[in-house]
């Protein structure tokens, strides 16, 4: 999720100030411009120096004008709690453009400095008549002076240990980034993704509109009246001719009519398969959003990062927001779509007279492409082309840099292999998990093939890849001294192993095909005394605290391999997945008492039905709020509560229309052709 986010933005702290200005947008700005020792030798436009010097020199009076007032506050100042890691100093952007002297207005740039191991940046207000270069010449030749006091103060010596500052870069934000062809083709492709359903929603209003014109109510014909309920407005006229009622058919395919049939709906019947796995995936997706929107801004924009830190370190109850626990979470969805791909894969092989055959592999496959790239495709271009049009704040660095990868790295999100590029070249970087999730999707056929065949033989290779991973995770931290937490300084090319790699995080999906195979084909009870289903609880509970706790204990980077580290990152992944898998085993077994009652209750279905979409859409939300933000956002409980509940929010009404528009045609469009039954089961999360 948020890892690759981090690795982009986190840098070496101070003896006890962690900064989180980004080197690798430092290079990927300068690498087109000239060194910082040629740039001493470039000469300031006579414009820009001309207009400075009217600015400082309107500093000096007595009642400078208006513009200049404006202009010197807008300039960042060091601010209290340093060393809780307040250092950013971003100033005010919008007071800097509203400046308006006579011959000039106001342009915000941002110096990016460092001063002994400390790395951060100060926002500047200077003409725009100025230039970068021109910016980066008076900066280094310390310009900006009103009477005897710099514009830019180092930081003092009873902070730092360090009073020289050196400049590593100036940097002007423009009003907006000018969109070039990619980025306008993206934005293309997502208004055509948009107005096409709503096209089909007025060309099957209209037809069913003729249709009650044409037949009255009291002429039409039961099986008329079945299919306008089945489908909101499919023809029955069987004169027409194959290719145009197919074409007919399409459109109502992606019409509003049919779409958003059954999405909110919190009928049992409606849901299908295992009830409690509803509650379970909202609930991860809760507490992953909960997490997305603690950490998006903590590595990026706090001005109390070190606060923070303390403070979840030194307490379990901060699980929610936790970079290591939370996202156990992720292992949950992987559980959950084992499972279910075990089911849809064992149902279609029951529909094609129990033959495993390639073509019912190619259209599982085909299922699985067609049920996560619509939107996947539909989020990855808006990302690319909301970037380049928005206003962005001081805090713009790190958005830029991911348009920067989605245009030289798209074609890895098409394909669906972005997991296994570097980190810091991932085209919108949460969309990592949907090609790890298709990786180990493709495993199903190979694991369901092998116990069709020898139930023995499928329980070795199962065992054998489950003792692979484990393995895997095990020696990939001892060799790079992993810590368990993520916001421990690391090297984050190092840790990208092991988080994105499916042969790392394959434990809990290979758990839940297990488990999905189990439950579809044994019709029996799995347990029969209740105190058995008691120790079960008790197990299970045990083993999700002790996860928790551990993370607690090893949360520190160890010097050297350290065993409990690695045995922690290989075992917590599975025993995590199958401490949720007692959960789904008990509830649908009948042992699930009050904790299957509020997992499947009728709440959750809706939700369900939409958290595809809603995991794709809510980190949209968390980048905007951030980059439009001009100050730093300070952490406390209470702040980031209101931003996680403003989050989802914002989240659920867009993705119902995101799910409704893009996400459901694609997934109902074979059905509505064949006029086959269709259900909210056809496009639960798999």
């Amino acid at each position: 999720m948020w890892m690759w986010f981090k690795s982009s933005c986190q840098c070496r702290g101070a003896d006890s100030v962690n900064m989180k200005v980004p080197l690798v947008v430092f290079l990927v700005l300068s690498c087109s411009r000239e060194g910082l020792g040629t740039a001493q030798t470039v000469t300031i436009s006579q414009r820009c120096l001309m207009d400075t010097n009217s600015f400082l020199s309107e500093l000096k009076r007595d009642h400078p004008k208006e513009y200049a007032v404006q202009m010197y506050d807008a300039f960042g100042k060091m601010g209290s709690n340093v060393e809780g890691g307040n250092t950013d100093q971003p100033g005010l952007l919008q007071e800097c453009r509203s400046a308006q002297a006579p011959s000039f207005s106001g342009q915000y740039c941002q110096v990016f400095l460092q001063q002994g191991s400390m790395e951060y940046f100060c926002g500047i207000c200077v003409p725009d008549s100025c230039k970068e270069e021109d910016v980066q010449w008076m900066v280094l030749n310390d310009m900006f002076q009103s009477g005897h006091t710099s514009l830019l103060k180092p930081f003092p010596s009873v902070l730092m240990n360090e009073s020289n500052q050196e400049v590593l870069l100036t940097h002007c934000v423009p009003d907006a980034l000018t969109p070039d062809t990619l980025e306008i083709t993206c934005l293309f492709v997502c208004c055509l993704m948009v107005a096409i359903p709503l096209a089909a929603s007025l060309f099957t209003a209209l037809k069913t509109w003729q249709q009650h014109r044409e037949v009255s109510p009291a002429e039409e014909s039961p099986s008329l009246k079945t299919g306008l309920g089945r489908y909101g407005t499919m023809s029955n006229n069987h004169s027409d001719s194959f290719p145009l009622r197919s074409v007919s058919n399409c459109i109502e395919a992606f019409s509003l009519q049919t779409t958003t049939r059954g999405v909110l709906s919190t009928s049992s019947v409606a849901g299908g398969g295992y009830s409690s796995l509803h509650g379970i995936r909202v609930l991860s997706l809760l507490w992953i959003i909960c997490g997305h929107s603690v950490q998006y801004p903590i590595i990026t924009s706090t001005d109390n990062y070190m606060n923070w830190k303390k403070s979840f370190e030194a307490s379990p109850l901060y699980v929610f927001s936790l970079s290591g626990p939370v996202f156990l979470a992720v292992d949950t969805f992987l559980l959950l779509g084992g499972l279910l791909s075990a089911r849809s894969l064992l149902g279609s092989i029951q529909r094609d007279e129990d033959t495993l055959s390639l073509s019912v592999v190619a259209q599982y496959l085909l299922s699985r492409v067609k049920r996560i790239q619509p939107l996947h495709i539909f989020i990855t271009c808006l990302t690319m082309g909301l970037i380049p049009v928005v206003h962005w704040g001081p805090y713009w660095f790190t958005f830029v840099k991911t348009i920067m990868d989605c245009k030289s790295y798209w074609w890895a999100n098409l394909l669906l292999v972005s997991n296994l590029l570097p980190a810091h070249e991932i085209c919108v970087p949460w969309t990592w998990y949907l090609s790890l999730d298709f990786q180990c999707y493709t495993t199903t056929p190979l694991l369901v093939f092998l116990y069709r065949l020898n139930k023995s033989v499928f329980g070795l290779v199962a065992a054998g890849l489950l003792l692979l991973t484990t393995v895997t995770s095990s020696v990939v931290t001892a060799l790079w001294h992993l810590p368990v937490f993520h916001t421990t300084i690391m090297t984050s090319e190092n840790y990208v192993f092991y988080y994105l790699r499916p042969y790392t995080r394959y434990g809990p999906f290979l758990i839940g095909i297990v488990t999905g195979i189990y439950l579809t084909t044994n019709n029996g009870p799995l347990i029969l005394q209740k105190w058995k289903a008691v120790v079960g609880w008790l197990c299970c509970f045990g083993v999700m605290a002790l996860l928790v706790g551990l993370a607690y204990v090893l949360r520190e980077a160890p010097s050297s391999p350290s065993v409990p580290h690695a045995l922690y990152q290989g075992l917590h992944r599975p025993l995590w997945a199958l401490a949720v898998t007692w959960i789904i085993l008990a509830c649908e077994g009948g042992y699930g008492g009050v904790i299957k009652t509020f997992l499947s209750s009728r709440f959750w279905r809706p939700f369900s039905n939409i958290s595809f979409a809603c995991y794709l859409t809510h980190p949209v939300f968390i980048i905007i709020y951030i980059g439009l933000q001009e100050t730093p956002i300070h952490y406390s409980d209470i702040n980031f509560m209101y931003l996680f509940l403003g989050n989802v929010v914002l989240t659920l009404p867009v993705a119902y229309v995101l799910c409704v528009l893009v996400e459901k045609p694609y997934v109902l469009l074979k059905s509505v052709i064949t006029r086959e039954q269709v259900t909210p089961s056809s496009y639960n999360i798999k």
